[in-house]
C-alpha cells in the first residue's frame, strides 16, 4: 500500500512493536516503515550520523521503557531487539522465544533498517540494543564494518549454511527472499518480458516498467550489476531504467505490486514475497498478475538474506546469543516457514510450507553476502543518477 510522508528520520523516536489486535488484512501489510533517500544518506554520510545523537526525549523514552520492563511481572533479563524485519514475523518469533524462555523479556523496537543502522552507530557503546535483526544483509555488514558486532556462537552459526552468514562470524543468516519480475498478462506477454536485468533499460520498455529505487531490497540488485558489469555499465543501466519508469518510480515494492496487479503498469521488479502476500491478502481470483524469474544466474536474480547479530555493547550477551540460537532453531525456522511474510527459512533444514518455488529450485546469481557488502556502492550510484 502507498506509504504516507515520513518525518525526518533524524528526529524520529523509535516505535515499540505493537501487539494490539489487528485484522488479517492489516497483519499482512504490517512492516517497519521505510525511509527513503534521507535514511540511506544517513548511513552513508558520517557527518550526518554525528548529528543523530540521542535527544533528551529519546533518552527519557528509553529510560521509561526499560524501567517499566524491569518492574514487569517477568523476572530475569530484559533485552532489547532493534528490528528492521517484518513486524508480524518478529512478533511471532519473540512471543515463542519468551514462552520457551520465561526469564527473558524482549523489548522490540521496529523501524527501517537503515534508520536503525544509523541510530546504533550514533549510540555507540551507549546503545540499548542487544540484538539487531535486519531485513537485508548489507545492514549487518555495515555494522560489522564499524566493529559493532560481537562474534556469534559457533553452534549457532552451524545451524545456517555458511554462504548465508557473515564470513567473519559476526552475524547469522535467518531467512531469505529472491528478486522476481511481477507482470500483468493483460498488458504484456511473458515471452515479451526481459530475461536479463540489463534489458530493463531497453527503450522498448518505455513507460511499461515500475520499480522502487529507494527500497533496500533493490540495492542488492544494483550492487550485483556493478560487481558483474562495472560502474560505467551500471550507470548507463540505471539511467535507462529511470527513463523507462519515469511515471512509475514508486516509494515501495507494495505499490509496485499493487499497480501492476491493477493494470496501471505492465511489469516491475520486486522480491517474490510481496506478490505472495498480495495474493494472500486479496485472494487468487483478484490477482491477475504473475511472477517470473530472470534467466538462471543473471545478476538481477538475487537472493537477499535477512540475519541477526549481537551488539558488542550488549549488557545481556548470553540472552542475546540465546535469541539468535532460537531464530535459527527448528522451532524458530518453522515459524518463518508458516509466516505470512512468505520468506524462506534457511536454517536447521527447515523448508517453507508456503505455495512458492522451493528454495532449492532457485537459480540465483552467485553473488554472496560478502560481495553484496554494506550496499554503499549501490547507494552512491543511486544518488549519482538521482534515484535517491
Amino acid at each position: 500500500m502507498p506509504e504516507t510522508a515520513r518525518p525526518d528520520p533524524r528526529t524520529r523516536v523509535f516505535h515499540e512493536s505493537v501487539t494490539a489486535n489487528v485484522t488479517n488484512e492489516n497483519a499482512l501489510s504490517r512492516r517497519p516503515r521505510r525511509v527513503r533517500g534521507p535514511a540511506v544518506k544517513e548511513r552513508a554520510n558520517s557527518s550526518i550520523l554525528k548529528g543523530i545523537g540521542l535527544t533528551a526525549g529519546v533518552l527519557t523514552l528509553a529510560s521509561v521503557t526499560l524501567a517499566a520492563c524491569a518492574n514487569s511481572p517477568t523476572s530475569g533479563v530484559t533485552m532489547t531487539l532493534y528490528s528492521g524485519q517484518h513486524v508480524q514475523t518478529t512478533e511471532a518469533l519473540v512471543a515463542s522465544f519468551e514462552k520457551a524462555n520465561p526469564s527473558i523479556h524482549v523489548v522490540v523496537r521496529s523501524n527501517d533498517e537503515a534508520t536503525l543502522d544509523a541510530q546504533i552507530v550514533a549510540e555507540g557503546t551507549r546503545s540499548p540494543a542487544d540484538v539487531f535483526f535486519s531485513e537485508n544483509s548489507p545492514a549487518l555488514e555495515y555494522l560489522q564494518q564499524k566493529g559493532l558486532l560481537a562474534k556469534v556462537n559457533t553452534a549457532v552459526l552451524a545451524k545456517t549454511p555458511s554462504k548465508y552468514s557473515s564470513p567473519r562470524g559476526d552475524w547469522v543468516g535467518v531467512s531469505a527472499r529472491v528478486s522476481v519480475i511481477i507482470y500483468n498478462p493483460q498488458l504484456i506477454k511473458r515471452s515479451a518480458l526481459p530475461t536479463s536485468v540489463l534489458q530493463l533499460a531497453s527503450p522498448k520498455y518505455m513507460n511499461r516498467l515500475a520499480f522502487a529505487p529507494g527500497e533496500t531490497d533493490f540495492q542488492p540488485i544494483v550492487t550485483s550489476v556493478i560487481t558483474t558489469y562495472g560502474t560505467t555499465a551500471a550507470t548507463k543501466w540505471l539511467n535507462g531504467m529511470k527513463a523507462n519508469a519515469t511515471s512509475h518510480l514508486y516509494p515501495n515494492n507494495e505499490t509496485v505490486a499493487n499497480d501492476v496487479n491493477r493494470g496501471l503498469v505492465a511489469f516491475g521488479v520486486i522480491d517474490q514475497y510481496y506478490w505472495y502476500r498480495l495474493r494472500a491478502q486479496i485472494g487468487p481470483s483478484n490477482t491477475p498478475s504473475k511472477i517470473t524469474f530472470f534467466s538462471p544466474h543473471d545478476p538481477g536474480y538475487v537472493l537477499d538474506v535477512s540475519g541477526a547479530g549481537v551488539l558488542k555493547s550488549s549488557a545481556h550477551r548470553a540472552a542475546a546469543q540465546k535469541f539468535l540460537a532460537f531464530l535459527v532453531s527448528a522451532k524458530g525456522q518453522e515459524i518463518i516457514a508458516h509466516s505470512i511474510s512468505f520468506e524462506y527459512p534457511i536454517a536447521s533444514g527447515v523448508t517453507t510450507s508456503q505455495p512458492e518455488t522451493p528454495l532449492q529450485d532457485l537459480q540465483p546469481s552467485p553473488i554472496d553476502v560478502a560481495q553484496l557488502g554494506t550496499g554503499q556502492r549501490a547507494i552512491g550510484l543511486l544518488r549519482e543518477v538521482q534515484l535517491l
